[in-house]
């Protein structure tokens, strides 16, 4: 069950026993009693929260303030495996404090969110202890306190590419261990998800490239095997190997996260705040991938066309350059699409979108039921997508926000075919078009375009396998 669902389990079963040991040299923190106490508390904490991470009944304050003084104490046992996040880790404790002292109003860890800067300690192996009342994107919108082990994925060659593509907010993360919020397929932490008082300037963001790694392996596998897609060898390389794929994703990710804030765009790129039509994002998320895509195409042309002989960082960006085109092609196409509710789906429109661009292109072809790829051709195409998308934001520049709304969705169009029962495919009304913006996009179907006769194929044969990966780690 959910943690978003109605708290089923009564607080008589989630009794808090024991207090916090001292932290013995040499045992992993995941290990360490005082972690197991911690994620005991804070799962049981979230049986009397409220959505918004209050505790309004009076009559559960006293289990609370139990459960606090269990999460504090072992945080202060934990903390000299995390002499970086001292800091924070100290706030932390005083804002569960102040918690506890204001009655378990909604919690505000505003000091403690500042003081914590993983951005600052990108060393591969570090380890961090994060815990705030949070909710999960993907998992839950309740504000529930959360506790998650994680450590940093900063492969030496990660900072030659870095070098070029400047993300100095960018942190990839290995989950080690974590409460219910993170039993779900939440893949990232992001601040703006914690409970505060006032929104602060966002200085970090991070993603788990461990669980992106191992469903994207999983999922690929499968799909590969059931449309009989023989995959070039390093594409096999890529599903079989954690730590490769994990490498993988962070380059693809650093690249993907910088997108947003670069190149000509004709809206704030932080549009996931703002009311648009879903496809929007689609193209968004889109446009970040495939710029992804062309820059590793760049990278691989330029470092084999060297004369001289390449560094091993050198050698290890060529490699990965290949592999995130693989990556962002099968996840796109083969997770993306399938995954999720058709409610609004823009991350699976996107994949929808990428194959039927392919197949329409040629590039791609699913015949006598198996699917074969042309991959010579296949980096012109891609490149060829996300030049389409390139060339709409330029020319959005000088249009109303409607008229970009409505070329968006011919691009979209233009490969993916709407609903039939579409207002947008057959013309909106001069009323809606010369009313509010919000009226366009309530005209939006909540499957706009539904899955193709293969896709609809496809998803029942994966639907075992994606649902498989809901929680999962590279450890899994």
């Amino acid at each position: 069950m959910s943690i978003d669902q109605t708290h089923a389990t009564p607080r008589a079963t989630q009794a808090i026993i024991g207090e916090p040991e001292v932290v013995e040299d040499g045992r992993p923190v995941a290990e360490q009693p005082a972690w197991f106490l911690l994620k005991q508390a804070a799962t049981a904490l979230q049986a009397v929260q409220a959505q918004d991470g209050s505790v309004p009944e009076r009559s559960d304050h006293p289990f609370a303030r139990d459960a606090v003084a269990k999460i504090t104490a072992s945080i202060a046992a934990l903390t000299p495996l995390f002499s970086h996040d001292r800091d924070y880790l100290d706030r932390s404790r005083a804002d569960f404090d102040r918690w506890a002292e204001g009655d378990f109003g909604v919690p505000d860890f505003l000091d403690s969110l500042v003081a914590f800067q993983p951005q600052r300690h990108r060393v591969d192996g570090a380890q961090h202890l994060i815990v705030f009342p949070m909710y999960t994107q993907n998992g839950s919108r309740n504000r529930f306190v959360e506790a998650v082990l994680a450590e940093v994925i900063w492969p030496s060659f990660i900072a030659e590419v870095e070098s070029q593509y400047t993300n100095g907010l960018f942190v990839s993360l290995r989950l080690l261990d974590f409460t219910p919020g993170y039993d779900t397929n939440s893949a990232v932490l992001f601040p703006e998800t914690v409970a505060v008082r006032e929104i602060p300037s966002f200085t970090w963001g991070a993603i788990f490239q461990d669980r992106e790694a191992a469903r994207y392996r999983r999922v690929v596998s499968a799909a590969a095997e059931i449309t009989k897609l023989d995959l070039p060898a390093e594409a096999r390389a890529l599903v079989e190997d954690q730590e490769l794929a994990e490498s993988t994703f962070v380059m693809w990710d650093l690249i993907h996260d910088r997108t947003h804030m670069r190149g000509d765009l004709p809206f704030d790129p932080f549009m996931i705040k703002q009311r648009m039509p879903y496809f929007l994002y689609s193209l968004e998320e889109l446009r970040c991938d495939l710029t992804a895509f062309r820059e590793c195409v760049a990278i691989e042309r330029e470092l084999v066309a060297r004369t001289d002989e390449l560094t091993a960082e050198e050698a290890q960006m060529a490699r990965h350059a290949r592999l995130v085109q693989y990556a962002v092609l099968f996840d796109r196409i083969f997770r993306f699409a399938i995954t999720g509710s058709r409610v609004r789906n823009y991350d699976g429109l996107g994949g929808q979108l990428l194959f039927a661009w392919l197949h329409q292109h040629h590039v791609l072809h699913w015949t006598d039921t198996a699917l074969t790829i042309d991959w010579p051709e296949v980096p012109a195409a891609v490149v060829a997508l996300g030049d389409a998308i390139d060339d709409l934001y330029w020319r959005s520049i000088d249009r109303p926000k409607t008229a970009h709304w409505l070329a968006a969705y011919d691009l979209v169009r233009g490969s993916l075919t709407p609903h039939p029962a579409s207002r947008w495919a057959r013309g909106l009304s001069d009323d809606v078009l010369a009313g509010p913006p919000r009226g366009m996009t309530d005209a939006v179907l909540d499957d706009e375009f539904p899955l193709s006769m293969f896709y609809e194929a496809l998803e029942k044969k994966m639907r075992g396998v994606i649902d498989s990966t809901s929680g999962i780690r590279g450890t899994d």
